[in-house]
């Protein structure tokens, strides 16, 4: 049996750039409204409804955009109605540099992020926000895959992630000065 071997170099399509250091908008102190921000990819919907079931006293914009395309600007502006976004899912090319894209420009407007995506496209995610001037965007890493679970595969991962999106809410902190 004979085996060639051939050696290619891989370009790496954000390549080294020199963009402009952007910081993220910190989280507020007291959260009213938080924008559920749907790419429409299957079983987004379920991640955000499980979340919006496990935060209490917290109202919620839901805000859908088609799956691997940005955001329109209405749609942009829809979620801005709220003190924070929360984008999901980034689990393939498209939606990943999507997801990742419109909440750069979520935080342009002001707007504090928290994007969902899987741990197969985490590292594509925080290099495409690196070279997009946010290497601190708030990126949640679920485990992949997402697309072709039932709902209960899907709550169990969430779950997982709970957490850490509550500590990013700060929603530990203040339940704890609330029961001193």
């Amino acid at each position: 049996m004979k085996v060639k071997i051939v050696e290619k170099d891989l370009l790496n399509p954000l390549a080294e750039s020199e963009a402009i250091k952007l910081e993220i908008n910190p989280i507020p102190e007291n959260i009213n409204k938080i924008s559920l921000f749907d790419n429409t990819k299957p079983n987004a919907n379920i991640i955000l409804n499980i979340i919006a079931e496990n935060l209490n006293n917290i109202n919620f914009i839901r805000v859908k955009k088609p799956a691997g395309a940005p955001a329109t600007p209405k749609q942009l502006e829809n979620a801005t109605r709220a003190d924070l976004s929360i984008l999901a899912i980034g689990d393939c090319g498209s939606c990943t540099t999507w997801v990742i894209l419109d909440a750069i420009r979520l935080e342009k407007m002001k707007i504090p992020t928290i994007c969902i995506c899987s741990n197969k496209f985490i590292t594509f995610a925080q290099e495409l926000a690196r070279s997009n001037g946010m290497e601190n965007l708030r990126i949640v890493e679920i485990d992949h895959p997402i697309a072709a679970q039932s709902r209960e595969q899907v709550e169990i991962k969430v779950k997982k992630i709970l957490p850490e999106i509550k500590a990013l809410l700060k929603l530990f902190k203040k339940k704890i000065l609330f029961e001193s």
